[in-house]
C-alpha cells in the first residue's frame, strides 16, 4: 500500500525571501523525495505571531501529511504551529527561540521527529538557545562551523535535509 508523500512547508526568516537560496535548495531536496512544497511569503509580515497566524490559516483543513521547515524566525512559526497541525516533522534552521519580542517564550514541538541545525558562530541567536532547545525536547541537533545564515554549510545541510527526509518517509 503505497503511503501518501507529505507536503514540506517552507518558512523563511525575518529578512528572508521565499525563494531564498536555502529554500530553493531544500525544496530541490524534498522533490527528490516526490513532496510537495510551499514556500510562504512573510515579507509584509513583521510580527512572528502574526506569521504563525498565516501559517496556521494556510495549513487550514490540509488533509496531506505536513513536514516543517523554517530559518530563524520560520523555526519560530514553525515550532509554535506544531502544537496545532501536529506535523510528521520539523527542520529547524538557525531557530529564533528564547529571544524578545517573541509571544511564546518556550514553544514546545509537537512532531514526530525534529531536527535542529545551528551554526557556532551565529550571530543572531545565541548557539545556547538550540542547545538548551534540543535537550529540553530531546531533538537531534547537529551544530555546525557557520554562521546564522548557515550558507556556508548548504552541501552538508542538504544531506542532512535527505536523511531526515528518508527516516520520515521509509
Amino acid at each position: 500500500m503505497a503511503t501518501t508523500k507529505p507536503m514540506v512547508i517552507f518558512s523563511h526568516g525575518k529578512e528572508g525571501i521565499p525563494d531564498g537560496n536555502k529554500i530553493v535548495r531544500l525544496m530541490a531536496v524534498a522533490s527528490n523525495y516526490g513532496c510537495q512544497n510551499i514556500s510562504i511569503d512573510y515579507r509584509k509580515i513583521k510580527s512572528p505571531d502574526k506569521r504563525t497566524e498565516k501559517l496556521l490559516e494556510t495549513l487550514k483543513d490540509n488533509p496531506t501529511p505536513l513536514v516543517l521547515v523554517g530559518s530563524s524566525m520560520g523555526s519560530y512559526i514553525s515550532i509554535v504551529a506544531s502544537e496545532s497541525v501536529k506535523p510528521k516533522g520539523l527542520f529547524l534552521l538557525a531557530p529564533a527561540i528564547y529571544l524578545q519580542g517573541y509571544e511564546i517564550k518556550n514553544p514546545t514541538p509537537k512532531a514526530k521527529l525534529t531536527t535542529v541545525i545551528h551554526g557556532w558562530n551565529d550571530e543572531v541567536v545565541p548557539v545556547a538557545n538550540a542547545i538548551q532547545f534540543a535537550q529540553k525536547h530531546q531533538c537531534r541537533l547537529h551544530l555546525l562551523d557557520s554562521d546564522h545564515r548557515l550558507l556556508s554549510a548548504m552541501p552538508l545541510i542538504e544531506r542532512l535535509f535527505a536523511i531526515f527526509l528518508d527516516e520520515l518517509l521509509n
